[in-house]
């Protein structure tokens, strides 16, 4: 079931309507929402919900077990178990024919000849988001952070409430478990709040992204016809890069959002990543649920930055490598993780990845030539990373490149012809980025009673709503459901 799907515009309101009836009865609200999760999460496939119930018991019997001992072996043996089972899964779904793909090309490089065993393996959709919800929790007990949920119900909904089942954000134990027994309160406010958080999703998704990925799929495609310029492979990259960022933050808004309908507050995943000053404060504010994972659960344990330069370096590789191997079993999405950290070590080397901590040119209408500057490179960084990561292969983003910067030619001219002379599109995006700019300090730029009277606030929303209806594209699913 889609966010931007009929389905969900029917399940949502009933979901709603039955939770609020139930209301001050906690327990029966914590198991409608988890049968409704599980509901959602079986329109794609409902043998999978299996898996998904057998990783839950699974991280929630060991967590048990190793709160309810003191014994060191007993804990580690848990506490791996857990660890293992869970990551067999992920790499058995997600990862074997790569690893089974890359073999035999390495041997046959080596001039070995291997027929390798390819499974037709269906991909669990949100298996890498469910995980490392799990694997978070594990780890939190083992550490002793945090005490084992000894409710079944509510551990089993913490890690499948259907919004952030699918794509996350990636939640903790310590934000979430807590939200979830306590009695909610219906709150008009916030649950207008969370309704315009969704619409603001939905305006990105459907409007931005969708019609973004018409046009850059073209492109990708089909980018050795010889008809295409440097100008217009570059546009391509730019709607990618436009297209990932609505696509992927219009879900985390309608996640946030549909949460928000129900009393609960999600962690926050982005933060309009594409006005930062550098690389650095760019993986601040892009993805953070994910970002702050991987520094908390593998960054901070490997030394983090308490051995000097050297293993700051170190560390700083590793987990943008990993990243990238999460993102998906391809090459490409590794080189991605690579090219960031490139992109990020002078910051790192120099010690200067921690200063651009507040909002671009706060407190004013535009920034500053330096700040200008400054976030056009971020961006045009980002863009060409962005390449890897929607080519088909390393040698396809070369090849991409090549073409793009030896065939440039000033203006615009076959872009607006591929997509018709029809700047709607052009005019769409710029829409986002201005309303975006101008609330950079807000959760998300809808959220702005103080500053719009009520008469003008309805004709955005219902500006946006037309918007939505008459300018979707083809339905697609979210990028982020293939990790």
């Amino acid at each position: 079931m889609l966010f931007n799907s009929i389905s969900f515009a029917i399940f949502l309101p009933i979901v709603f309507s039955l939770y609020w009836i139930l209301n001050k009865r906690l327990k029966w609200q914590n198991i409608l929402l988890l049968v409704s999760s599980y509901y959602f999460y079986s329109c794609w496939d409902w043998r999978f919900s299996f898996l998904l119930l057998f990783s839950t018991f699974l991280d929630y019997f060991s967590g048990l077990q190793i709160a309810k001992t003191e014994d060191k072996n007993t804990r580690r043996f848990w506490f791996w178990l857990s660890i293992l089972i869970n990551l067999s899964f992920l790499g058995f779904f997600k990862y074997y024919n790569f690893f089974v793909g890359s073999f035999a090309e390495l041997m046959s490089s080596l001039g070995i000849k291997v027929n390798p065993w390819t499974l037709e393996i269906l991909l669990p959709v949100g298996i890498s988001f469910y995980t490392f919800h799990g694997l978070s929790y594990v780890v939190d007990i083992y550490n002793r952070k945090i005490e084992p949920e000894k409710n079944p119900v509510i551990y089993a909904l913490f890690v499948s409430f259907f919004p952030l089942l699918v794509a996350g954000p990636i939640e903790r134990a310590t934000h979430l478990l807590p939200q979830l027994k306590v009695n909610r309160e219906f709150n008009y406010h916030k649950a207008v709040d969370g309704m315009r958080q969704i619409l603001w999703g939905l305006f990105k998704k459907v409007v931005i992204a969708d019609n973004c990925a018409h046009y850059a799929n073209i492109i990708f495609n089909d980018y050795a016809n010889a008809e295409y310029t440097g100008t217009t492979l570059a546009f391509g990259a730019f709607l990618f890069t436009i297209q990932i960022y609505c696509d992927f933050s219009g879900y985390s808004d309608i996640a946030l959002g549909s949460a928000r309908l129900f009393g609960i507050e999600l962690l926050r995943n982005f933060n309009y990543p594409y006005f930062s000053r550098d690389i650095a404060e760019f993986w601040r504010r892009w993805h953070i649920s994910l970002s702050t994972w991987f520094k908390d659960y593998l960054y901070i344990p490997l030394g983090g930055s308490r051995g000097g330069d050297w293993m700051r370096i170190r560390n700083t590789f590793i987990i943008f490598l990993v990243s990238g191997f999460w993102h998906g079993a391809n090459w490409t999405f590794i080189f991605w993780g690579f090219l960031n950290a490139l992109f990020i070590m002078p910051s790192i080397v120099m010690k200067t990845n921690r200063n651009n901590l507040d909002i671009v040119a706060q407190g004013k209408i535009l920034p500053s030539l330096k700040e200008f500057f400054q976030v056009v490179l971020t961006f045009s960084l980002a863009t060409f990373c962005w390449i890897f990561f929607r080519a088909e292969s390393i040698s396809d983003a070369f090849s991409f490149i090549k073409k793009m910067f030896t065939t440039m030619h000033i203006g615009i001219g076959y872009p607006l012809k591929l997509i018709g002379g029809d700047l709607s599109l052009l005019f769409f995006i710029a829409i986002m980025f201005v309303f975006e700019w101008l609330m950079r300090d807000r959760l998300f730029p809808l959220r702005f009673e103080d500053k719009v009277k009520r008469p003008f606030r309805w004709m955005i929303y219902i500006f946006l709503t037309l918007l939505i209806i008459w300018f979707h594209g083809k339905e697609a699913e979210f990028i982020y459901f293939q990790f």
